[in-house]
């Protein structure tokens, strides 16, 4: 039923308002109560096999929902319900911005993917922190916070901006993620220069353990596929040194090559990061990289083309310990996620695994 409303009629509508009605109907129907909470029961896999605990938290299930749909903390409890294992919200910043200018969110369903120039839109910290503050803490997700750098502040002074976000949101993170990836802020991908990011990280790093002084908040990093491979290594080796509890990989590419939609039809888009199927391979290969230059301490969370439950399993066996999407989640509809961790649950099984933990990275080098 989904796809043919996908196919007849979402498709034909613009993309961020589409996006803005259906995350409005999720949470005046599954955040509601009392439907709210049958409804995730009906979509929520009680399945133990998919329960985990990474750095220190506890996870239901490995399927979380990317930073970007979600970018004010207007809904976390109604994507809990979906099934979704974790929601990561964001990107905030520590200026509320209005992002680029419209239209600026655009879909390739021949090749299942996404092309946004969003420019990290929201609210600010200021306003999402009260909304983090006020969630029920029995309805809550377990809940990522990602954070950027406002575009009109300076490089020179991002390490004070990203410091006043995580002052802000840390307290209410059950992680953070650091994101210096995305191609839609200009100059923020310098940023993912390990000269410039060490010192950057390592402020976070310090605002957090001052803002919440009790369990320490895990800090993870988001990369892009479009880094060198040596520069993937240089993160890596940096995370150790810093002691970072994870990398994001990855974030948006500018690549459009091996796109089926026409090239013309792609340029007349304009710029903007790509997202879904064609950034898997892609994708994949970092997590691999990443698992063998990191060792078995430090998570990582994959992202970018996963759309089924065999995605998310190749991904964890190259080392993954958590996976999300977001392009996969828009074309998959609702009941999405509970596919995705039933057919994943079946993949574990199948090969005798007891927990996603002991097929981690079987497939590293």
């Amino acid at each position: 039923m989904y796809d043919l409303l996908f196919r007849h009629v979402l498709r034909r509508t613009p993309a961020e308002f589409i996006h803005g009605v259906a995350f409005g109907a999720i949470r005046g129907v599954v955040g509601s109560s009392p439907v709210g909470p049958r409804i995730g029961a009906r979509l929520t896999p009680a399945d133990p096999i998919l329960h985990s605990t990474v750095f220190g938290v506890d996870f239901p299930n490995p399927l979380g929902l990317a930073a970007g749909f979600d970018k004010n903390a207007h809904g976390p409890v109604a994507l809990g319900r979906l099934g979704f294992g974790f929601v990561e919200i964001g990107t905030v910043t520590a200026l509320a911005q209005p992002g680029n200018p419209k239209p600026r969110l655009f879909r390739l369903p021949e090749d299942k993917a996404l092309v946004n120039r969003m420019g990290f839109n929201n609210a600010g910290a200021d306003a999402v922190a009260p909304r983090l503050r006020a969630l029920p803490p029995a309805d809550r997700p377990v809940l990522g916070v990602n954070i950027g750098k406002s575009k009109i502040v300076d490089p020179d002074r991002a390490i004070d901006d990203y410091r006043r976000s995580a002052r802000l949101l840390g307290p209410h993170a059950d992680y953070m993620v650091v994101n210096v990836s995305s191609p839609n802020t200009p100059g923020l991908r310098d940023l993912q220069n390990v000269t410039v990011l060490e010192p950057l990280l390592a402020a976070v790093r310090d605002e957090l353990d001052a803002a919440v002084p009790g369990p320490r908040v895990p800090l993870l990093v988001k990369i892009t596929t479009d880094l060198a491979d040596d520069d993937i290594d240089a993160v890596a080796d940096m995370a150790v040194r810093l002691d970072l509890d994870g990398i994001v990989a990855t974030n948006t590419t500018t690549s459009r090559e091996g796109l089926r939609t026409p090239a013309a039809e792609v340029e007349a888009m304009g710029a903007g990061g790509v997202s879904g199927l064609p950034l898997a391979e892609a994708a994949q290969a970092v997590v691999g990289r990443l698992r063998g230059r990191l060792g078995p301490e430090r998570t990582i969370i994959a992202v970018g083309g996963i759309f089924t439950g065999e995605d998310a399993y190749r991904r964890i066996r190259a080392g993954a310990s958590l996976v999300q999407s977001y392009t996969g989640f828009i074309y998959g509809g609702g009941t999405w996620p509970l596919r995705v961790n039933r057919e994943l649950a079946a993949l574990l099984r199948r090969d005798g695994f007891a927990s996603v933990a002991d097929a981690v990275g079987v497939d590293a080098p």
